[in-house]
């Protein structure tokens, strides 16, 4: 079967887009490539994929993953929540495939909007994975049952303090995103996944029509944002996701309607 979100379907999708693309990390995207008028007239024609992966659970997910697209030859980032998917094991072991490993921070949130104690948290997580791999771009979780939006750490506060180039959906701007939140690719579910000066494309709903948009796209700059939790190894695994998915979009809904 030939079904949508599942490892299978996920390795397609990296098929496709290496036909048009040229995939970086984050952290080789702001170092190398970052749109800039001096990167436009010495690439006029570059076209890149920044991909990213938070790993919000099932860590045993990203590491099959990480490993499909090092067969590939596929580099990408992938971020870890401290301490919820804090496995140094497969940690250090996808950062060994040559990908890309940063904080998925989610402290201000978990401080209930106590900035001192949020950058103590924050302190003490990123030292936790500096002692086990080079960390230089972050990205924050975002919570949709909190109230506070954990990027808002960075008003009052300077990453670069800390080591930081960039934060993963501050830093990359002016791009065409694509996140599987929500179990598609439109963002229709999407309450904080959000980039800085993003454009979506709200008709593209399956990882087919991604596929086919990839195709055909003229657009230089594609950010794609992929849970590695929702991509699914077995059948079992995928009967679940897709019943929780299907739940979790029901909460959003009644959130953004609680909201307004």
């Amino acid at each position: 079967m030939d079904l949508d979100f599942t490892i299978s379907k996920y390795q397609k999708l990296c098929e496709a887009l290496q036909k048009q693309y040229s995939t970086r990390t984050i952290y080789e995207y702001l170092t190398k490539y970052q749109t800039s008028q001096a990167a436009k007239s010495n690439k006029p024609n570059l076209k890149l994929i920044v991909l990213r992966h938070d790993v919000d659970r099932k860590i045993v997910n990203a590491l099959r993953m990480a490993e499909l697209e090092h067969d590939l030859g596929i580099r990408s980032s992938y971020y870890f929540r401290y301490p919820y998917t804090f496995e140094p094991e497969i940690i250090a072991q996808i950062q060994s495939l040559g990908h890309e490993v940063g904080y998925h921070y989610e402290t201000l949130s978990e401080a209930k909007g106590d900035v001192a104690r949020a950058m103590a948290l924050f302190e003490e997580g990123l030292s936790a994975f500096r002692d086990i791999c080079d960390v230089n771009t972050i990205c924050m979780h975002g919570n949709v049952l909190s109230r506070y939006d954990n990027r808002d750490l960075w008003r009052t506060n300077d990453m670069g303090t800390y080591g930081i180039l960039g934060e993963a959906s501050l830093s990359v701007q002016n791009a065409v995103y694509f996140t599987d939140t929500g179990r598609n690719w439109n963002s229709n579910s999407n309450i904080r996944d959000t980039v800085k000066n993003s454009k979506v494309y709200h008709s593209v709903s399956t990882t087919d029509e991604l596929i086919r948009y990839l195709e055909s796209s003229q657009d230089q700059i594609v950010y794609i944002n992929a849970h590695p939790e929702r991509w699914a190894i077995h059948l079992s695994d995928w009967m679940k996701t897709l019943i929780k998915s299907r739940v979790f979009n029901i909460g959003k809904r009644i959130i953004l309607i609680a909201r307004s």
